[in-house]
């Protein structure tokens, strides 16, 4: 990531929205937009099979949650924040992944370009690839700021998308279950 590119790209933009990028509240802007993109995209930068730490799971076979992961995405439509939280789960195949790893995963999707469909599959293919677990089941519930601030400006929808995997979208059971742990 090109910091120094990306603050003078910043700085051009506030001289075509029609400031002066001189003015003292702006003047250091561009640097901050720049710092800011560092970790608001800093997804593009991880892979998600190098953080991803697994243990023996001790023929542990029940479902593991872990729930009200909060997470920060950029729409790659409008370029707006969307945020909101998100609930995890797999039933484990022999190995378990260390807890922080799910949010770890999430944050590695969220922060890029995205949309939230997208975060939800990349998600749950992630952890069925890297864990070959039994199941997965992965739901994200968001606020979208180009709903709010632009186009139908509609203040409290929210959106809600699911990617069930293995015995979660196989059985109705399994995946009602982890419906009902996660509200």
């Amino acid at each position: 990531m090109n910091l120094a590119k990306i603050e003078e790209l910043a700085r051009q933009l506030i001289i075509e929205i029609g400031e002066d990028p001189k003015r003292e509240g702006l003047k250091d802007t561009p640097k901050r937009v720049a710092k800011s993109f560092e970790r608001i995209f800093g997804g593009y930068l991880k892979d998600p099979k190098e953080i991803l730490t697994t243990f023996d799971g001790e023929n542990y076979d029940e479902m593991i949650i872990c729930k009200n992961i909060d997470f920060y995405s950029t729409c790659e439509h409008h370029m707006q924040p969307f945020f909101g939280q998100a609930w995890i789960g797999y039933i484990p195949n022999k190995k378990i992944v260390g807890i922080s790893k799910l949010p770890r995963i999430l944050d590695i999707f969220s922060r890029r370009l995205q949309n939230q469909e997208r975060i939800t599959t990349q998600v749950a293919d992630t952890l069925q690839e890297l864990l070959s677990p039994i199941g997965v089941g992965v739901v994200l519930e968001a606020e979208h700021l180009c709903m709010k601030c632009r186009g139908v400006e509609k203040q409290n929808t929210l959106m809600t998308t699911s990617a069930f995997r293995g015995t979660f979208k196989k059985k109705a059971k399994t995946r009602y279950e982890f419906l009902k742990l996660i509200k």
